[in-house]
């Protein structure tokens, strides 16, 4: 019979767990302290320990260490309702099987187990360097921790999807920053900045004379990053001749300059990152298949973010800090805190930072009230996502369906268009007063006059308390 060693200081996580162990077939035991559960392990040898982060006395990643003395080849499962990615990092650096975030889902831990019970945790020599940038309490960002942390030990190339702004390079260089190859070159490119016809040159280098204006030999940033890291931005805008060249360096290690007959020999770790579909740039023969599957062994998707608002005024709160020098240090009123999570930063973070240093400026060592914002950032014509279409094709459709059901039904006739306008009016006047905060703004966006506006909303009994 399997034995779980659950090391949790709430009652109520101590109980839920071994309620699961024991459905299961298997014994639990269950410990308040760290220190309590290394004494057990002396006299005990459990196959699994699940393990809190934040305990009274020892805290849990101190003690996975300890607990490798007694129990050297047992899973341990860190669970923590405070990830960040340092924490993320140190769990797996320590050996840790999985890192699960509070509150979580019984079933997917009960799989969790079951895989840990399966297969021994495997140590790694991560750097624990603290991470600049990346911050987030939100569980898509615990996620982004989590997979930067795997990703770290690992030799296999990444590729890192998310919106311009969400923070692909920051995450880059995490990676980067918690692997063996820390101490080595991080030689960053954007692609999409090279023009097609020195593409070749400043990722291969050249020979002197390879081409008009070649004057000297130069290495290329393929050589430069020799032993670190290469992250190439943009990756999805690599010009065709020159991702046949790419492929050939990573598969055999080799790069051979512009005009040049001998290659060099280099050892790198590649990273890229786009905001682009991949998948959509190889079906119109823009993107090699062969190259995508050799830079996506591992992929770390970074969401926008309006999909994880509660990280928005941390965010806030941390550019503040870094804007704020001397005399010039600002607070947020509670308005301008609520606009902040009201927007939907649509240029994402690097918006938000933007909006902030904004702010900074303009309010002048004092307090930053929603006028002190920049105005927020129209949506894309690209966006939402590329299911727009789709999305109002359905909605076109809906409206079809339900206007024939109303027509079949002789007492709904002479009122469909007053029916139908109480129906997608209200939504659509309650999401722009929401999204803009005042009625001036919001009107602007619709496209009518403030007095309409405001005769709409009164007629919907929807209340505008932002005034103008």
């Amino acid at each position: 019979m399997p034995k779980w060693l659950v090391v949790d200081d709430e009652p109520s996580i101590c109980w839920a767990l071994t309620r699961l162990g024991e459905s299961s077939g298997h014994e639990v035991t269950s410990m308040p302290s760290a220190e309590a559960a290394l004494q057990w392990v002396q006299q005990q040898s459990p196959d699994l320990i699940v393990l809190d982060v934040r305990l009274p006395g020892m805290d849990g990643l101190t003690a996975i260490g300890r607990f490798r003395q007694f129990c050297a080849d047992v899973p341990i499962i860190i669970i923590t309702a405070y990830g960040d990615l340092d924490t993320a990092v140190e769990a797996v650096r320590q050996g840790a099987f999985e890192y699960v975030v509070k509150p979580f889902d019984l079933d997917r831990v009960e799989r969790v187990l079951t895989r840990a019970l399966r297969r021994p945790p495997k140590s790694s020599s991560v750097s624990t360097a603290p991470a600049e940038g990346l911050i987030g309490s939100s569980l898509k960002m615990q996620e982004v921790f989590k997979r930067i942390a795997l990703a770290a030990t690992s030799e296999a190339s990444v590729v890192l999807c998310g919106e311009s702004g969400t923070g692909k390079e920051l995450a880059a260089r995490a990676i980067h920053q918690f692997s063996c190859r820390a101490d080595e070159p991080f030689v960053a490119v954007n692609v999409a900045s090279l023009s097609p016809s020195l593409a070749e040159s400043e990722l291969f280098g050249h020979q002197r004379g390879a081409f008009t204006g070649a004057q000297w030999q130069r290495d290329g940033l393929l050589v430069r990053a020799n032993r670190g890291t290469l992250f190439l931005d943009e990756v999805a805008d690599i010009p065709l001749p020159v991702q046949v060249k790419l492929l050939r360096a990573l598969e055999h290690g080799e790069v051979l300059p512009v005009g040049g007959n001998r290659s060099v020999t280099v050892n790198f770790r590649v990273v890229s990152a786009t905001h682009q579909d991949l998948s959509e740039r190889i079906e119109a023969g823009q993107f090699r298949h062969d190259l995508y599957f050799r830079l996506a062994a591992f992929r770390i998707d970074i969401p926008p973010l309006r999909e994880r608002p509660e990280d928005i005024l941390p965010l806030a709160e941390h550019f503040l800090n870094l804007a704020g020098s001397g005399q010039n240090t600002a607070t947020l009123s509670d308005a301008a805190r609520q606009a902040l999570v009201r927007q939907s930063w649509y240029g994402n973070v690097r918006e938000l930072r933007n909006a902030i240093e904004h702010a900074v400026i303009v309010a002048r060592g004092g307090v930053i009230d929603p006028e002190q914002l920049p105005e927020p950032t129209a949506a894309p014509r690209s966006h939402p996502a590329k299911d727009l279409p789709t999305r109002e094709a359905n909605i076109t459709q809906q409206i079809r369906d339900w206007s024939r059901a109303r027509l079949v039904e002789e007492e709904s006739t002479g009122d469909l268009h007053r029916r139908l306008l109480q129906m997608v009016e209200p939504p659509l006047l309650e999401v722009a007063i929401d999204r803009y905060g005042q009625c001036r703004a919001a009107a602007h966006a619709l496209g009518m006059h403030r007095s309409t506006l405001r005769k709409k909303l009164d007629q919907y009994g929807l209340e505008d308390e932002r005034g103008e």
